[in-house]
């Protein structure tokens, strides 16, 4: 019997990894084990429990205003003797943070084979994002399979020189959590709050906007809110305490403005698929929106996701205030250009990845499953 483990340790992680899971264990010549390694930790308790996926090893790493020294240190340390007491066959890990890319160079030292999730992503600047550019780089150099979510990615590890014969395009996980996530008729009180204004779905918190790039946002998202008196703005706000300054500093107690704890990835689902539109740094929530019909702003000055904005969902605004004041307020103008985007196909899958991958890892394993 086969031996699979999966490894992932945030909350975005695990929102593409638990579907992923759920089908593995469905196979019947697949053992399959579950490492998480804390590197979030309430959030990520939070999918967890959604999903009913029950980790078979926690490396609870998290530390209070933990640094990228503290992260990979800690997971290296322990994820070292969680495979020497496994010996898994192989690792499935998912794209590109700090326990990601750790895990993989665990994997090399005890030469124990890697499957890449959601691989081939690029901006191909190694500081934006950071430290993920770097991080999906150096992961794909480790891995031996490829789990591509869309051509454009599979296209980018060719280039790289990885073997054809080991890149799968599969589609997007993130795409199949949302069938177990989102349904009709959903309620909240923030949806309730909401009720009658056009709901703008706020996320900012990456590590390389910390600073002055956050307060541009704000500062721009401030203005629209104090011009149009028909928008309400929910931001589930990231728990580092950088961000939650900057933001106090700027939105004050705005009334038409919610800030509000990190949300069940349920709630939080649900609340993007009643969303308006939503502002974004996030790079998930690219791929979610389109399945949810919703136009999103990237508060970035790159994406390693450039087909959602090919299909028209997604727009780069950068980091400065007047261009995301601009693009903001133009979109909630332009009912043309909102529909357009709208009505944007989703360049992310169909919701099927999670079986693709299952049925790639049975045909590599010899007797099948």
């Amino acid at each position: 019997m086969k031996k699979v483990m999966l490894v992932f340790g945030t909350r975005p992680e695990a929102i593409k990894m638990c579907p992923l899971v759920k089908e593995l264990r469905q196979r019947k010549n697949l053992s399959v084990i579950v490492c998480v390694t804390g590197q979030h930790r309430e959030m990520l308790r939070q999918v967890l429990d959604i999903f009913r996926v029950e980790p078979d090893y926690d490396l609870a790493v998290m530390q209070d205003r933990q640094t990228l020294f503290d992260v990979t240190v800690n997971i290296l340390n322990k994820i070292g003797q969680v495979l020497e007491i496994e010996r898994p066959d192989l690792v499935l890990i998912h794209g590109d943070t700090s326990t990601t890319f750790v895990t993989a160079l665990a994997c090399f030292y005890k030469q124990i084979e890697i499957g890449h999730v959601e691989a081939g992503l690029r901006t191909y600047d190694i500081y934006s994002p950071y430290p993920e550019e770097f991080n999906r780089q150096a992961i794909s150099i480790l891995a031996k399979y490829h789990f591509a979510p869309t051509q454009l990615a599979k296209n980018n590890l060719l280039k790289e020189g990885k073997k054809e014969e080991h890149i799968f395009v599969t589609g997007n996980t993130a795409i199949d959590a949302l069938k177990t996530t989102v349904r009709d008729g959903y309620e909240h009180p923030v949806l309730a709050w909401a009720q009658g204004y056009r709901l703008i779905v706020l996320t900012a918190h990456r590590r390389e906007n910390l600073g002055e790039p956050l307060l541009h946002m704000f500062r721009a998202i401030r203005r629209i809110l104090d011009e149009k008196e028909d928008i309400k703005v929910v931001y589930p706000i990231h728990k580092n305490p950088a961000v939650r300054s900057a933001a106090a500093e700027v939105f004050g107690s705005h009334r038409r403005i919610r800030l509000i704890e990190p949300m069940h990835v349920a709630d939080f689902h649900n609340l993007l698929a009643n969303a308006y539109l939503i502002l974004t740094d996030s790079g998930g929530i690219q791929e979610e929106a389109p399945s949810l019909g919703k136009p999103v702003l990237v508060m970035r000055n790159t994406t390693e996701r450039p087909e959602g904005i090919e299909a028209g969902t997604l727009k780069l605004v950068g980091t400065q205030e007047d261009g995301i004041y601009r693009n903001f307020q133009l979109l909630l103008d332009d009912k043309h250009l909102y529909e357009k985007m709208s009505r944007a196909s989703n360049p992310y899958g169909d919701g099927n990845a999670c079986g693709r991958i299952a049925d790639i890892v049975c045909v590599e394993d010899k007797k099948g499953c």
